[in-house]
């Protein structure tokens, strides 16, 4: 009788501890809305680039800029990039269309509040718009003076970029901007 409830015992034990094992699921990769739509299968995917005027750096240097344009299928898509080499490898931005109009007027509002916000003489203040893709537009204020920045990707290091000035990022927007509306056309 004892071996019997032991042995009862030990298997109901053994499946609890069997079944009670968590699975861990596949980590679930994050996809930019680039990787989405030129990452199908079975379907003939097309880039075409076209060069842009490059983007002065505040300390030395040109981010190179151009259109992509993704043609995957009969669907088309197309993105503002804004590359940065750096020591080792290059980071870059790929903003979509629809995107790039939201960055340009969240631009506005963040040009329309830089001065109050250096006004205020904070030790430090960040303002900044970030992207569903992770991509970043921004100044902090640091004192008495703002510095305006790019972070071109989400993750990873060395991929900031700082502008002298809001217009010149906003200068640079909008002709990407008027060069998708062209190559639509």
């Amino acid at each position: 009788m004892i071996k019997k409830t032991t042995l009862a015992l030990f298997l109901i034990c053994g499946t609890t501890i069997i079944y009670g094992q968590d699975i861990k699921k596949e980590a679930k990769t994050i996809e930019t809305k680039m990787d989405a739509f030129a990452s199908k299968t079975g379907i003939i995917t097309k880039f075409t680039d076209t060069k842009l005027g490059g983007l002065k750096l505040s300390y030395g240097g040109v981010a190179e800029t151009r259109i992509r344009k993704i043609n995957s299928g009969t669907a088309s898509s197309y993105f503002y990039q804004i590359e940065k080499e750096g020591k080792y490898s290059s980071s870059t931005a790929s903003i979509e269309y629809t995107d790039l109009l939201e960055v340009i007027k969240a631009l506005k509002t963040l040009k329309a509040e830089v001065d109050r916000d250096i006004a205020v003489n904070p030790d430090y203040l960040e303002n900044k718009f970030v992207t569903v893709d992770g991509f970043q537009v921004g100044y902090y204020v640091s004192k008495g003076k703002s510095s305006w920045y790019l972070k071109l990707e989400k993750y990873g290091s060395d991929n900031t970029i700082f502008i002298d000035n809001g217009d010149t990022i906003d200068n640079a927007f909008n002709e990407a901007k008027s060069k998708i509306e062209e190559i639509k056309k």
